[in-house]
């Protein structure tokens, strides 16, 4: 019976919410390649391309919070279905600006449009997974984020190149890539079920036995952990976990959205080279996803797991900028750091879902992913700052490198806390 219901669960559920956040990541990222013609078509320094990039999730924490407590007391299908229609439009818009001010508004609400899809996605998932099948659920989940940019790269390499309509590459490259998503808002509306009962797939019986297996779950949680909503945003764990996730993203989102410019001074520029060696990147950040999410569950472990993975992508992004007069091994390094970074969000997020049930988790999860997501406002700015100060395309990854340790350091000290207060 648990081996059937894990694996009706990844047949039906898994592609569905991985096809969703696949095209999220593509639609939120997808200016990073478009900048190799945006930043000389509208006049942007690489200051302005890093505040266009984080200005998104100044967006995204204002509904961050809300749109989660929606998912779960409310329905999961028909709140993901609209984030996906009215993000894939505005996504496809942002191929039309004029101006640094035009880009920055549309990107703002962008983030808008899409709060509260990820966290919301978490929370979902533990309508259908047990605790010790969700570090897989999710590693599966996110496993997105790293084919995101295989599947973009190249495509958005080769986009650039074209002229179509009297637009230039770049345009494309957005206005294309928005529109999947607009699409697959009505297959979520059609298709994703919001709890067991409802899914037509299992038979009576797999229905009342994942349902009372879920029962028994959250009630193993004292009663306040599960349908008090304040105590998801006052538990210091929580708060701990946000600090962990803000330092870990700024990371993540800094080496998203700016390993294109930088695989554009290691080569020289090709725009097809540069998305080819952009999508080998993360193809290795898959297969480390994938590895160490297996790892985790196999062995229980989630704190030491995420901590390792964090300080290898710093010590990468440490040494891009030394290697950089021998492009093979700087680009090494740029792969050990995308492995890294990305290897630790699959063994990460079980240990909020463990910590509360109910509302609480629901919140809780808001609460880290909106606070901890300003860290993709801080990483892409900050490195956008720092290269333009310095006049280079390296001087922000010795940021971003910090950034990944701290994140390591304050998990290893969150873990005594944390488990000191839940030790099962």
């Amino acid at each position: 019976m648990i081996d059937r219901g894990a694996v009706l669960a990844r047949r039906h559920i898994m592609p569905t919410v991985w096809v969703a956040y696949l095209l999220a990541f593509i639609d939120r990222v997808n200016i990073g390649i478009a900048s190799l013609g945006m930043k000389q078509s509208l006049g942007l320094t690489d200051a302005d391309l890093g505040l266009a990039a984080g200005i998104f999730f100044i967006g995204y924490f204002i509904l961050e919070i809300p749109g989660t407590y929606i998912v779960e007391r409310y329905s999961a299908k028909k709140w993901i279905a609209r984030i996906l229609i009215t993000w894939g439009i505005l996504a496809s818009l942002t191929g039309l600006v004029q101006d640094k001010l035009q880009l920055y508004a549309v990107r703002f609400a962008l983030g808008l449009a899409e709060a509260s899809f990820f966290p919301g996605i978490i929370v979902y998932l533990t309508h259908w997974f047990l605790e010790d099948e969700r570090s897989r659920a999710v590693s599966l989940f996110m496993s997105a984020i790293a084919v995101a940019n295989i599947i973009l790269s190249p495509i958005s390499g080769l986009l650039l190149t074209v002229s179509w309509l009297g637009l230039e590459g770049w345009r494309w490259v957005l206005i294309l890539e928005g529109l999947p998503s607009v699409v697959w808002g009505a297959v979520v509306l059609l298709s994703l079920p919001d709890w067991p009962r409802e899914a037509r797939w299992l038979s009576p019986e797999e229905k009342a036995w994942l349902e009372e297996e879920l029962r028994r779950e959250r009630e193993s949680h004292p009663p306040e952990h599960v349908a008090a909503w304040v105590t998801g945003l006052k538990m210091p764990q929580a708060w701990l976990l946000a600090a962990v996730y803000f330092t870990a993203t700024s990371a993540l989102y800094g080496i998203t959205f700016w390993s294109p410019q930088v695989l554009k001074a290691l080569t020289g520029g090709n725009p097809v080279v540069v998305g080819l060696l952009n999508a080998a990147l993360y193809l290795t950040a898959f297969a480390a996803m994938v590895a160490v999410g297996w790892s985790s569950d196999r062995s229980g472990e989630r704190f030491l797991h995420s901590a390792a993975a964090l300080l290898a992508g710093a010590v990468g992004l440490a040494a891009v900028a030394p290697l950089a007069p021998t492009p093979q091994l700087a680009f090494a390094a740029l792969v050990l750091s995308a492995a890294g970074i990305y290897a630790f969000y699959p063994p990460f997020w079980p240990i909020p879902q463990r910590m509360l049930a109910g509302v609480a988790r629901a919140v809780a999860v808001g609460l880290i992913n909106s606070v901890g997501n300003l860290g993709g406002f801080a990483g892409p700015y900050i490195v956008g700052y720092l290269n333009t100060i310095a006049n280079s395309t390296y001087a922000g990854l010795i940021y971003l490198s910090g950034s990944a340790a701290l994140s390591s350091a304050l998990l290893l000290a969150a873990r005594r806390y944390i488990l000191r207060r839940h030790p099962s």
